[in-house]
């Protein structure tokens, strides 16, 4: 039995889950978040708990347990507290500003780079080395997070870039001068 799967899900205060067929709806306040869950797996509300069965031992339904079980706990997470990410941006003249919903850029490149959130992402930028990426769906998140960082990502010899608060950059010696004479 799976470790994970077996877990039930706890329904903290406020939070109020739908059950219609495979579609689970989750309900809380920073907002809702719908899935649609695989056909073989079993999704039951009791009381402010939620639990997750599987049919029977298949490798499918295995390995669809301790994930169903891990996403409707991520939506149950989201909707109560929310996701984050940090991104800092490095290097000379590189900075970040936000303008409206946009996210303007400068990182080396000839022009800006503007990025647009999509719907239920939050972005801060508390200065103008820092980004904060927020929202209720996991996913969407970390999503576009990597898409913010994928447009300069950190070079290993001086960390210029885009990298995340609690990345670790592996530094490389520059390349060495001939010998003497």
């Amino acid at each position: 039995m799976s470790r994970i799967g077996r877990m039930p899900i706890a329904i903290p205060a406020g939070v109020e889950v739908k059950l219609d067929g495979n579609t689970v709806s989750v309900k809380g306040p920073k907002g809702t978040l719908t899935r649609t869950v695989h056909q073989n797996m079993k999704v039951e509300v009791n009381g402010a708990e939620i639990t997750v069965t599987r049919p029977n031992d298949n490798k499918e339904n295995r390995s669809l347990h301790g994930l169903t079980r891990t996403l409707i706990a991520n939506m149950v997470e989201g909707v109560t507290n929310g996701f984050q990410k940090e991104l800092e941006v490095n290097g000379v003249g590189y900075r970040a500003q936000k303008q409206g919903n946009d996210l303007v850029l400068n990182i080396g490149y000839s022009h800006q780079v503007i990025m647009t959130a999509p719907e239920g992402i939050n972005i801060d930028v508390p200065g103008p080395n820092k980004v904060v990426i927020s929202g209720a769906d996991k996913q969407k998140v970390g999503q576009f997070a990597a898409e913010i960082r994928e447009k300069r990502p950190p070079e290993p010899y001086k960390g210029k870039g885009i990298k995340y608060a609690d990345e670790h950059i592996r530094r490389k010696e520059g390349k060495a001068g001939k010998g003497g004479k």
